[in-house]
């Protein structure tokens, strides 16, 4: 069993330090807000008071921080993991950051003599929950193949995508379909109820067809309730979207559908929703459809 250090322990990152907890691996954690940590600390992490006191305390780091700015935060400064890099150590990414952040923070590893590998996730709470969570991975293929056997305790598949920046720049490939896809169910929904066919029914028949993906199979129920705690919020999912549009300019690739879905994602918080779960782009349409959400 590995000794783990897992930094980010909100809504998928706790899950994922709990899950390797479950699998016999002892955890020492970091959140910005300990208290959001307790149950994890309940079950027996360790605490660790800064990212740099994980590192140190571990071979292997995970992360999961909300944004670019986010993992600068904690890999540089006095707190930073950078301070605790050595030869040996291996620091996870699982951020979905700008490739060009993550690409300068593992050069910095590197320095130091650690090796860093990106490996954002592809699911949801309820892949990770059900044991279907996979990873994408990008960075030194020796090290990958070192910790697979960890990655795969917490999920079924990571698959190495090439080197350092390879998998953050495929997970904002793949995250871009997110709000795509909601927002043609959305309009497909919308259309059906407003010719008089009831919601849940129109729902049930579409996630019950060849067009229904595993993301709307698992969140176009959100369009009859949004969850009380967000899988994957507005503010978030506009975050990757513009990740996206920000790597289509750069290198000559048109996303006309992600910047559609975009301007919605703007219109979701305009309305206040950016907290709430990215499924709220149905109610975007929904008003201006006239229908009641």
């Amino acid at each position: 069993m590995a000794n783990i250090g897992y930094i980010g322990l909100g809504v998928m990152g706790g899950r994922i330090a709990a899950r390797l907890m479950d699998k016999g691996h002892t955890v020492t954690g970091y959140n910005r807000t300990k208290a959001k940590a307790q149950a994890l600390l309940d079950a027996g992490m360790r605490w660790a008071a800064t990212p740099r006191e994980v590192a140190a305390s571990c071979d292997i780091t995970f992360a999961m921080v909300t944004d670019s700015p986010a993992l600068e935060a904690i890999a540089y400064g006095a707190d930073g993991v950078l301070e605790a890099m050595a030869p040996g150590k291996v620091f996870i990414d699982m951020s979905t950051v700008s490739p060009i952040t993550s690409q300068a923070v593992a050069a910095q590893v590197s320095a130091r003599g650690g090796v860093m590998l990106d490996s954002p996730v592809s699911g949801s709470v309820l892949t990770l929950e059900q044991g279907k969570l996979t990873m994408m991975v990008g960075g030194d293929r020796d090290t990958y193949d070192r910790v697979l056997p960890l990655l795969l305790d917490i999920g079924p598949k990571a698959t190495w995508v090439g080197g350092n920046g390879t998998a953050v720049s495929m997970k904002i490939a793949l995250n871009l379909s997110i709000g795509v896809q909601l927002l043609a169910f959305s309009e497909g929904i919308l259309l059906a109820e407003k010719s008089g066919i009831d919601r849940k029914t129109a729902v049930d028949v579409f996630t019950s067809s060849a067009l229904a993906s595993p993301m709307l199979g698992y969140r176009g129920p959100f369009v009859l309730r949004l969850p009380d705690e967000a899988w994957f919020n507005v503010k978030m999912m506009q975050k990757d979207t513009t990740l996206a549009l920000e790597m289509g300019r750069t290198l000559g690739v048109p996303l006309p559908t992600a910047a559609v879905a975009n301007e919605f994602l703007t219109a979701a918080r305009g309305l206040g929703l950016e907290e709430r779960d990215c499924a709220a782009l149905f109610h975007v349409l929904a008003h201006l459809a006239g229908v009641s959400a």
